[in-house]
């Protein structure tokens, strides 16, 4: 009896390892900041979208129309990619220094949301980045826009890349690009993958 469970227990041991050894196999060229964290955005009810966007839409017509790839949409992630990893964060270097940092003091009134303007807020930040990325070739049902609410309160608007790995975040207010689950942000509402134009609320994170 004794040899049977020593048996098992060794057969166990074997098991797990081997187990574990394929999970950390699945993320060889992963950003370590990425392992253990994957989680994936859940889309929840349609919503409105932010009136900034809409007017943003009639001023770049281009930004917001269905692209064909969306047409045939089968579920919009991207494989992370070292090359891709690469491109994000050179993107989300390069747009965070090329504007100047400008605070919207209108409120919703002052809201102009720029492709590359020399100065400008969150939204001109998140804007540009994804135009800049698409440009690169990703997917545009990867790259979207959301809206979140800050610790202090503030409306914030961010680039979220939907990938095989965890969805990412590109954010004006940090260089590092973290996966969704580790910003510590309120999520009010996301661009839908198949039309940019339709925006959701997103569920409940379980983090």
């Amino acid at each position: 009896m004794r040899k049977t469970l020593k048996f098992l227990a060794i057969a166990a041991a074997l098991l797990a390892g081997a187990a574990q050894h394929k999970a950390e196999a699945a993320f060889v060229g992963a950003p370590s900041a990425l392992r253990g964290a994957i989680q994936y955005i859940k889309f929840d009810q349609p919503t409105l979208a932010p009136m900034a966007f809409t007017l943003f839409c009639l001023k770049y017509e281009g930004e917001c129309k269905p692209r064909p790839q969306q047409i045939v949409f089968r579920g919009g992630r991207l494989k992370l990619t070292a090359e891709r990893m690469a491109q994000l964060q050179e993107v989300n270097r390069r747009v965070n220094s090329a504007i100047r940092p400008e605070p919207n003091l209108e409120g919703l009134r002052g809201e102009k949301w720029l492709l590359h303007p020399t100065s400008g807020d969150c939204n001109d930040y998140a804007v540009t980045k994804r135009h800049d990325l698409i440009a690169k070739g990703f997917p545009a049902r990867s790259v979207l826009l959301s809206e979140v609410v800050t610790t202090w309160g503030e409306h914030h608007l961010v680039v979220v890349v939907r990938t095989f790995a965890g969805d990412l975040v590109l954010d004006n207010l940090t260089g590092h690009i973290l996966p969704w689950s580790k910003k510590s942000y309120r999520w009010v509402r996301i661009q839908m993958p198949k039309n940019p134009t339709y925006w959701a609320s997103l569920a409940d994170r379980d983090v």
